[in-house]
């Protein structure tokens, strides 16, 4: 046991439990108000002793019942590439997850193309540049400032001439109050249409674990631009955190699809909702 649930054993020790404080601890785990007061509310209505582990028990069933047994897999579409749209604002790993979901499909035997289209940052440019050259795998970029939309259409074509299983476009760290840099992502969906009405076939938000309910207003205003179809979660690493991506499953019904647990390549993994809850929550 690890992480949250453990800090609520800790805490909760004593059979008197001050509801109030149990609330805001829920809260505090990031697993919003919402959830909070559900089990709280369970809890209250459960008419005996109640210590720490009963508290987890019912806090686990919950979460449970919340987060799907299984995500859909990232699988290719044959005869096109399959786009993956990677949007975030700055500081949450965006760029790197973006290099790290590329080596691990590109390890499973695809081929991959990666399009620097956060153009207004040269040194996300530069770091997806240095991580394309170390994994080996195919970059398309293009001038500083210069047009996020036209370096995803051209990265759509070399996909699409090389028969590339995945193009992966990392886009602009946009922050989610900026309204231009929002249009700009609506722009990218338009041109890739264009090439393919179905692109992009997934849009996947990157957040940053240990920032909690600021995760979840990026999840919701990143969605009402363009749908997301999961959230990349990083900063996971047992430090207590992570429960915003059960806020983020309950509001707006998004699964988080892969999960950062470090630095590096190889501590990026697919989503296990039962190893989350079991050890990391």
């Amino acid at each position: 046991m690890a992480g949250f649930f453990k800090s609520l054993i800790q805490r909760f020790t004593k059979p008197d439990i001050d509801w109030d404080d149990l609330e805001a601890s829920l809260i505090g785990g990031d697993l919003g108000p919402r959830l909070a007061l559900q089990i709280v509310a369970d809890l209250k209505s459960r008419q005996r002793t109640l210590h720490g582990a009963d508290i987890v028990q019912v806090a686990r069933e919950h979460v449970r019942k919340i987060l799907p047994e299984s995500v859909p897999a990232i699988e290719p579409i044959p005869g096109k590439p399959k786009v993956l749209l990677i949007v975030g604002v700055n500081g949450t790993g965006k760029t790197t997850s973006t290099a790290k979901l590329a080596h691990l499909l590109h390890k499973s035997g695809h081929k991959v193309v990666l399009a620097a289209a956060d153009t207004f940052r040269a040194a996300a440019v530069e770091q997806l540049t240095v991580w394309a050259e170390r994994l080996q795998i195919p970059l398309v970029k293009g001038p500083p400032n210069g047009d996020p939309a036209s370096v995803c259409f051209e990265g759509y074509e070399k996909a699409l001439k090389t028969e590339a299983d995945y193009l992966i476009c990392d886009t602009a760290g946009r922050l989610h109050t900026k309204h231009n840099l929002m249009e700009e992502l609506k722009k990218i969906h338009r041109i890739l249409g264009r090439k393919d009405a179905e692109s992009p076939h997934e849009v996947l938000l990157v957040c940053d674990a240990t920032t909690g309910s600021n995760a979840l207003q990026q999840a919701r205003e990143f969605n009402k631009v363009i749908p997301l179809t999961g959230v990349i979660v990083t900063k996971l690493d047992g430090s207590g955190k992570g429960g915003v991506l059960v806020a983020i499953q309950q509001e707006l019904g998004v699964p988080t699809r892969f999960i950062g647990l470090g630095e590096s390549v190889e501590d990026f993994q697919a989503f296990d909702s039962k190893r989350f809850v079991e050890e990391l929550l």
